[in-house]
């Protein structure tokens, strides 16, 4: 779908079609990284695997579990890896994944490889795209299938929509009483904007249950670096380890000396992009209300999902006419599931510039 609203016209750079951060990755990142290759542990260890014979591994993997409450870690090939070793370490044929739509476009595909069924919960429009428990509690075994995992993402992509304190107590309190192991994808909790996240693993009698999946990509604008983490149970820890051995072996060395250099003085500059991405929202969410379409204000990530239903046009028409008069590229809805026909994903991950050039093509289109 999204690769048919891009075919005969250049999508123009304003546009934010794609989740990729417009910032560079910090200097400290590229000195140290730099200083590492020349000095030690590349002229050491770039020769050989590194989950086999290089500390680093190890360096990054312990820093990363003392942030996320002390539990094992394993450094993976990007936070999509991490998904990927995830589903295949738990998922037995016939298992039931429950996971909130619209959503990421991996998510089900990757429950199918691993032998999984998919099990979609719908977050709706009237709560801002915003899961429930009650929605989550409608689908648990239904059908016949035994539900065995309920995968969670927030701040969400492709609707910036996060979840309350109070309404992740209620899907832990779900979770301990249907005997859900939890996936929780939260790559863009640092990148929140209205309150402190909660991992889940901080709720009551969720540590012990919940997998936590993390990544540099997004918050610390390190996509091409392709580096992402898990944490959760020793045991399970290990078993993931085996897989992600086997499929890619490794995470790349100087990926992950650049994660443990972010992690050790990046985060002002992580801070900084994030004040920089709220105002961008602001701007972003306020443009689109201001031509009439209803955009509600995401609480984080950099993505906001804006209803087109008053165009008259669907998802797929919407974003294909809206490329060939104004040569402004965005993503259907329809992209990230059924339950997402009638909304336009839209990122904010560019320059203020160009999302008010991109904003004026938009209005023009719409009007037209």
């Amino acid at each position: 779908a999204t690769r048919s609203i891009h075919a005969g016209a250049a999508p123009d750079p304003t546009t934010g079609a794609r989740g990729t951060p417009i910032y560079q990755t910090t200097s400290f990142v590229f000195d140290d990284v730099d200083h590492a290759a020349s000095l030690f542990n590349l002229h050491n260890f770039g020769h050989v695997y590194t989950r086999l014979s290089n500390p680093t591994v190890a360096v990054l993997e312990e820093r990363v579990a003392s942030l996320e409450g002390g539990r094992a870690a394993v450094a993976a090939a990007s936070g999509h890896a991490a998904q990927f070793v995830t589903f295949f370490t738990l998922l037995n044929p016939g298992d039931g994944v429950l996971y909130p739509e619209p959503c990421y476009v991996s998510y089900d595909p990757m429950i199918r490889l691993a032998g999984g069924i998919p099990q979609k919960v719908l977050a709706t429009a009237e709560n801002d795209f915003s899961l429930k428990a009650e929605n989550i509690s409608g689908v648990v075994h239904a059908g016949g299938v035994q539900s065995k995992v309920l995968f969670l993402n927030y701040p969400s992509n492709p609707t910036g929509a996060s979840i309350g304190a109070d309404e992740l107590r209620r899907i832990a309190r779900l979770a301990e009483e249907k005997n859900l192991i939890v996936i929780s994808d939260e790559i863009y909790g640092e990148l929140n904007y209205e309150g402190e996240h909660v991992p889940f693993p901080t709720l009551p009698g969720m540590k012990e249950r919940t997998l936590l999946l993390g990544g540099f990509s997004k918050a610390f604008a390190m996509t091409g670096w392709r580096i992402g983490y898990a944490c959760g149970d020793e045991n399970l820890i290990k078993s993931m380890t085996k897989i992600h051995q086997y499929s890619m072996l490794c995470a790349p060395t100087l990926g992950q000396i650049a994660a443990e250099t972010a992690l050790k003085y990046a985060l002002a500059d992580r801070d900084r992009m994030r004040d920089e991405y709220r105002l961008r929202r602001d701007l972003i969410v306020k443009g689109f209300n201001d031509m009439g379409l209803k955009c509600f204000m995401p609480q984080g990530a950099f993505y906001v999902f804006p209803d087109i239903r008053s165009t008259g046009k669907n998802s797929m028409q919407f974003a294909t006419e809206l490329l060939e008069a104004q040569n402004v590229a965005v993503v259907p809805g329809t992209a990230f599931g059924d339950s997402g026909e009638g909304f336009i994903r839209c990122s904010y991950a560019t320059a203020r510039k160009e999302i008010e050039a991109a904003l004026t093509k938009i209005a023009a289109f719409v009007k037209s």
